[in-house]
């Protein structure tokens, strides 16, 4: 059957993180699922291409909601000229050429505090795109500038800024402009307890803003309110915010919330969480866990370690996986591909890997809501044929996007994991 393909021998991951023996079925032209009920059986046709996954796990594609940058490429550096701007979506191609060697199939590019006149040309450019074999941009995901100093991390003190206008929700729409009614995911992390923040949750939701709690000092009861007004998640668990205290949890403290309970995005690379914390957090709310990078620019396999130049006055020291800024113990993002989070979560949080997947896919889809929770983060028929395959190893074999395959693991260039039953693989 022309365009449909047919991945068999291999096991299905499932958004209650089981994985179920069996086959998918795609269209390689449609780049969607469809049935094989409908395509083999009641139709009585041979698939084109026939694929044998060898016992290895078929996921959603990894959708990755805090990503600053990878390959060279910082998400929040424009040059607002024209040629500039040329440069800029060159770079997010480049990226999302590359990102797929993760296993991430779709990211919310997240800029940090900008000056603020820079936000509406950086969010014009960061609309829904996508380009065949490689990764989808869903949108933007814009980290400040209304945030706590106290809990600023790496981002500058000076561009922070508070909702002091009235109605508050005016200086949202200062900073922001179009960018609040674009198309797409519009994602905003932001601190309630910041003067005129907490007001504008609730006006911001309503425009289909993601509203995100991070970089504050809030109390839990100030976070509670947050939720109750709108809130959907939580920026990189445990960074940026009050460490936990038995008669105050402040923003962790929402883990134990009744519903509604919002999702936790958390960096597991064992740098921003002590892998026992990871094991806590998920024990406390595995239903609301969601993978997060929270990678620089500077995720590169292949660029080795030490200083590397960032902006003017600043410069990042790479150990492996840990990225700080050049003079201080201060962490700024990650270097880790988004496959070793799935694999991390999945041992320090002794589950399998089709449990971890599951934040990594179906959360991160579900809580984005809208067109993404209905066309991505499930193999589902109708939803988009944007495929991981995955090692029990924990390790990418191979990834699809929209019903091609856009990245095979150099050790299957010679055989091995998906061979080709008939046609070509």
């Amino acid at each position: 059957m022309a365009d449909i393909i047919r991945f068999t021998n291999g096991y299905l991951a499932q958004p209650d993180g089981t994985a179920v023996r069996g086959d998918l079925y795609i269209n390689s032209r449609t780049g969607k699922i469809v049935s094989g009920q409908d395509s083999f059986f009641t139709d009585r046709l041979n698939p084109e291409q026939t694929i044998d996954v060898q016992g290895q796990i078929v996921s959603p594609g990894l959708i990755d909601v805090q990503i600053n940058g990878a390959y060279g490429i910082d998400f929040s550096e424009l040059d607002d000229s024209e040629p500039g701007e040329n440069r800029y979506v060159a770079g997010l191609e480049h990226v999302c050429k590359r990102i797929v060697e993760t296993g991430t199939t779709a990211l919310v590019p997240t800029i940090i505090t900008q000056k603020e006149a820079l936000y509406a040309k950086l969010l014009r450019l960061l609309g829904p795109r996508s380009k065949e074999g490689s990764a989808h941009i869903l949108g933007y995901h814009a980290e400040g500038p209304f945030l706590h100093p106290e809990r600023r991390g790496m981002h500058t003190e000076t561009l922070l800024l508070q909702a002091t206008d009235t109605p508050p929700i005016k200086s949202f729409e200062k900073v922001y402009g179009e960018g609040l009614d674009q198309d797409g995911v519009k994602m905003i992390t932001a601190a309630p307890d910041v003067k005129g923040v907490m007001e504008c949750v609730e006006p911001l939701t309503k425009r289909g803003v993601t509203f995100s709690i991070g970089h504050s000092d809030a109390d839990l009861e100030q976070a509670q309110e947050a939720v109750h007004n709108g809130a959907r998640m939580i920026t990189h668990l445990f960074n940026a915010m009050p460490p936990i205290h038995h008669r105050d949890p402040g923003v962790i403290g929402l883990l134990g919330n009744p519903d509604p309970r919002p999702y936790y995005g958390i960096i597991v690379d064992g740098l921003h969480s002590h892998p026992n914390t990871v094991r806590i957090a998920y024990g406390a709310a595995p239903d609301r866990c969601i993978l997060v990078t929270d990678a620089q620019w500077i995720l590169d396999p292949t660029l080795p370690d030490g200083l590397h130049e960032w902006r003017p006055g600043f410069s990042f020291r790479k150990e492996g996986l840990r990225v700080v800024l050049d003079g201080t113990n201060t962490l700024a993002g990650s270097a880790i591909p988004f496959y070793m989070c799935v694999d991390n979560l999945s041992k320090w949080a002794s589950i399998t890997i089709p449990q971890a997947l599951v934040c990594a896919t179906y959360h991160p889809a579900q809580m984005l809501g809208g067109r993404i929770a209905e066309t991505k983060g499930q193999l589902k028929e109708g939803f988009d044929a944007d495929l991981c395959i995955f090692g029990w190893d924990g390790k990418v074999k191979s990834t699809w996007v929209m019903g091609k395959e856009a990245f095979r693991a150099p050790e299957l260039s010679k055989g091995g994991v998906m061979a080709p039953v008939n046609g070509h693989a």
